[in-house]
């Protein structure tokens, strides 16, 4: 569980609140315990009203045996001698001390799901920022539903650890201690039981939690599975419709969702165990105490109201240590979240340091470049070299999995290359700021990136410095302010999540209007123009020929697309097989030619 009480130390940020849910914690328990200890005299008064003393009697008793308590005078003088009126204040002192045990209870509880709601969001914070800031081929290697499984369901259940942790173990162990406590006054031998039972208690509530841990653990793996698996099928439900594929999904779904069950119902036994261990060793425990308090009472050497009280508070002390099996439970269950959050935590993120870089305005070499996959067995990116002058529109063109989107990913580092070196002006990327690279780099791709909000806010994401006015310009350069003048809330219409609301084409046009913003140095176009028809594809070409200092890096199936660039780099295999204009290309290249007459779609009228 080393894990979660590596988490639980986030606890301590906020010690103050910490402080406070424990104390009244404190307080709460001394109410139930200074209760429990007015029950004697009480009892004494009630049970014996021949003999019996009176509070003021009983007081001055005390203090004339001279023994460790002491009654201040002043409290004497205002005792009530009358038994009856001795009860009558007794259950008026048990009345009031209820109702500040209950404030102090509600006040523990409430800062303590406080305390843990503040944590957990924190940490939620913490784990997001970590994972956005990871290199992309770990993202994208290990699946983003993975990430997303940690950040909500991991957390979440993270909560109930620290729930079941701050709130209901600090109430139920405070609560009994302060009984078992009173108890000991009553009669000390509990002592001896205790100091046997409670190894033994001990030892069997962590075979058992290290189960529900195990458990737990494989639980959250294939919850997780779950999530990627209904993610992918939901959000591609009009492929899967039009498939007829909904009895595979299903039967797709089903065997995940078994999984699942598989490793909850690993758990059921240990957590079905908990609670019966403990009654039988409470039963136990209580069968043993009252042999010894038979004894005692049968050789006169302890009274029945002292034997009433100390099983009484005994029973108190029990019925708040039994919860502790379900705590302890929550707790384990806790653990596995806590490894996997952990498991994120400890992943190297990318490397944000470097020196400054100026804006670009020279040349973008890639010199000797290869770049592999994790546990690809072939490179994406085989020993390029090439050489771009600043201002210049270069078209990269092949077939599908020669490495064109890989070959642009290394500009703004979202891949470093496994060898070579790529540069800007002479600088090797690697060691400059990302801030300083990216900022000056504006990338659009065929899948646009788009989140539920505001036209406005979609084209704004990453400058939230910017004027209206600006974010107007850019729509209007990117041929998509004829379509946002028509919605009825112009540039504060809401989008639909994942820009559902929208056709392809104008999310693109989006897209391209938020890269336009950012007036780039370099920009990168990945099937920019895919699904825009002719004229819309002809205005963005104008828009992106009119943008000034800007490098220009295009990857197109479009032949209007490809011979409005300076020059064109053919690749295959992640090679560059040959780099020139189209005329030099036509006749020379095989490859060139065989991309015209297949794949370079011409433009349609």
């Amino acid at each position: 569980m080393g894990p979660f009480w590596t988490l639980s130390k986030h606890l301590l940020d906020r010690r103050g609140m910490l402080i406070l849910a424990i104390a009244m914690a404190f307080v709460s328990a001394a109410g139930l315990g200074v209760g429990l200890l007015s029950l004697g005299p009480m009892l004494e008064q009630i049970l014996h009203p021949d003999g019996g003393q009176g509070l003021r009697q009983l007081a001055e008793q005390v203090n004339a045996d001279g023994g460790f308590w002491h009654v201040p005078e002043g409290i004497v003088a205002v005792l009530p001698e009358s038994r009856f009126n001795g009860v009558l204040l007794l259950i008026v002192v048990v009345w009031i001390l209820t109702l500040i045990g209950a404030t102090a209870n509600f006040m523990h509880q409430y800062i303590s799901q406080t305390l843990s709601t503040l944590t957990i969001a924190s940490i939620r914070q913490r784990l997001f920022e970590h994972v956005l800031r990871l290199p992309l081929h770990r993202v994208v290697q290990q699946g983003p539903s993975e990430h997303i499984s940690r950040i909500i369901r991991d957390t979440a259940t993270l909560e109930s650890g620290f729930i079941a942790l701050l709130g209901k173990s600090v109430a139920q162990l405070t609560k009994g201690i302060a009984a078992l406590a009173v108890a000991v006054i009553f009669d000390w031998k509990i002592v001896v039981v205790a100091v046997i039972v409670g190894p033994v208690l001990g030892f069997v509530l962590r075979k058992l939690a290290s189960r529900v841990r195990r458990g737990s653990y494989g639980s959250l793996v294939a919850q997780q599975d779950l999530l990627r698996l209904s993610n992918e099928r939901v959000q591609g439900l009009r492929a899967v419709k039009t498939s007829t594929a909904e009895e595979t999904a299903a039967k797709q779904f089903a065997v995940v969702n078994k999984r699942v069950v598989k490793h909850e119902l690993r758990m059921r036994t240990a957590k079905a165990m908990s609670s019966p261990i403990m009654e039988t060793l409470a039963i136990i425990v209580l069968g043993g105490l009252a042999l010894l308090a038979a004894n005692s009472i049968l050789k006169g050497n302890l009274p029945f109201e002292r034997f009433l009280l100390s099983v009484g508070s005994l029973a108190v002390a029990g019925a708040s240590f039994r919860p502790l099996a379900g705590i302890i439970n929550s707790i384990s269950t806790a653990a596995a979240p806590a490894e996997r959050i952990l498991e994120v935590l400890d992943e190297e993120t990318e490397s944000a340091d470097g020196a400054p870089l100026s804006r670009h305005s020279e040349s973008v070499r890639f010199a000797g470049v290869y770049y592999s996959y994790p546990s690809a067995e072939t490179p994406s990116v085989v020993d390029v070299d090439l050489d771009v002058r600043f201002g210049e529109h270069i078209a990269i063109v092949g077939p599908n999995g020669s490495g064109k989107t890989t070959l642009v990913s290394l500009l703004p580092r979202l891949f470093n290359p496994t060898a070579g070196v790529v540069s800007i002006d002479g600088v090797d990327l690697a060691t400059v700021s990302l801030a300083d690279l990216r900022k000056q780099i504006g990338v659009v791709t065929q899948d646009s990136f788009i989140v539920h909000g505001t036209i406005a806010e979609n084209i704004a994401i990453g400058r939230p410095d910017v004027s209206f006015d600006q974010i107007e310009a850019a729509a209007v350069a990117s041929h998509a302010d004829g379509f946002i003048s028509e919605l009825p809330n112009g540039y504060e219409s809401m989008i639909a999540e994942h820009g559902a609301s929208l056709s392809g084409g104008q999310r693109q046009r989006l897209a391209i209007a938020r890269a336009i913003l950012r007036k780039p140095s370099l920009l990168i176009l990945d099937e920019a123009t895919s699904q825009v028809d002719s004229e819309s594809e002809a205005s963005i070409a104008q828009a992106i020929r009119e943008i000034s200092n800007c490098t220009v890096f295009v990857i197109a199936h479009r032949l209007a697309t490809v011979l409005d660039c300076h020059r064109i780099v053919v690749m295959e295999e992640g090679r560059i097989v040959d780099v020139g204009p189209h005329d030099e290309l036509l006749g020379r290249c095989e490859l060139y030619d065989r991309l015209i007459r297949t794949q370079l779609v011409a433009v349609q009228a």
